[in-house]
């Protein structure tokens, strides 16, 4: 049953209970209602957070289209403003920061997901991965589009990896044989990746 479905069961009982006086019927319904309104409550939360993880969706999508227009030709996007026009360099900080971009908005949005299985383990490796490109990068080349490249040949990488090393039946795959150190900065990485936005599994 759907939630109006729950709902109007929900109201239905409670009339019967109403109507109909105390006794064991009277409790029984009273189960069910407390039953359907627990159902209820998954419910309503899973679609919120499925409502949610769409928006994070969007927004990881919308990321890497704005962030590879910044690397390759900010203007498209500030060309009609006056600061960017007259303001020194300002086209290559905007370029930098497209790069940079993976790492700020696409990969967080993509764990605000909260994904599980191997889509964890390489939005966690992306996460750590993605600022050392960014910061070692720039020492090879000063193409800001190349480096936004090898932002996402990084990303897919992971995400390649991970598919490939996880093994759903294994005995590690929560984390719990981890080293302590690795623990450490995967809780820190969960730490703003939705939780205290409502995306809880």
């Amino acid at each position: 049953t759907g939630i109006t479905g729950i709902d109007n069961f929900i109201g239905i009982t409670t009339e019967e209970i109403d109507n109909g006086g105390g006794g064991e019927d009277a409790d029984k319904l009273r189960k069910k209602i407390s039953k359907k309104e627990k159902d209820l409550l998954i419910e309503r939360r899973s679609v919120f957070r499925g409502w949610l993880k769409n928006i994070f969706l969007g927004q990881a999508i919308l990321s890497l289209g704005l962030s590879w227009i910044m690397v390759t030709d900010p203007s498209i996007l500030f060309g009609g403003f006056d600061w960017f026009n007259n303001t020194n360099s300002i086209d290559i900080s905007i370029q930098v920061l497209g790069f940079w971009w993976w790492w700020l908005f696409i990969v967080p949005s993509l764990r605000s997901r909260r994904p599980k299985g191997f889509e964890k383990k390489a939005l966690d490796i992306a996460f750590l991965a993605t600022p050392l490109v960014s910061l070692l990068a720039p020492v090879a080349t000063k193409d800001t589009a190349e480096i936004w490249i090898a932002n996402f040949a990084v990303t897919a990488g992971a995400y390649a990896f991970a598919y490939l090393t996880f093994d759903k039946d294994g005995d590690n795959n929560d984390g719990s044989k981890d080293p302590e150190w690795l623990k450490f900065i995967y809780k820190s990485l969960d730490f703003g990746s939705g939780r205290e936005r409502g995306a809880r599994n």
